[in-house]
């Protein structure tokens, strides 16, 4: 199991990855899996203590580095 984390990314942008891979014919579940993470602040809201990020996990090491190559 590998991991590959896309900082500063946007819902919307994340949807339009995992829909380009389902196309080419990875399966969520199967193949990887994502999560979204928000950004988080601090107690008065205005600085962000960690930026968004999504974490996507790889079962097979390939597809990892298919993946890192073409969306980092």
């Amino acid at each position: 199991m590998k991991q590959v984390i896309l900082s500063h990314t946007k819902p919307d942008e994340v949807i339009s990855v995992v829909r380009e891979m389902r196309k080419n014919g990875m399966i969520q579940g199967k193949d990887f899996d994502f999560k979204y993470e928000p950004a988080t602040y601090d107690t008065d809201g205005w600085e962000a203590v960690s930026p968004r990020q999504t974490v996507f996990t790889f079962y097979d090491e390939k597809y990892a580095t298919w993946f890192a190559l073409k969306w980092t």
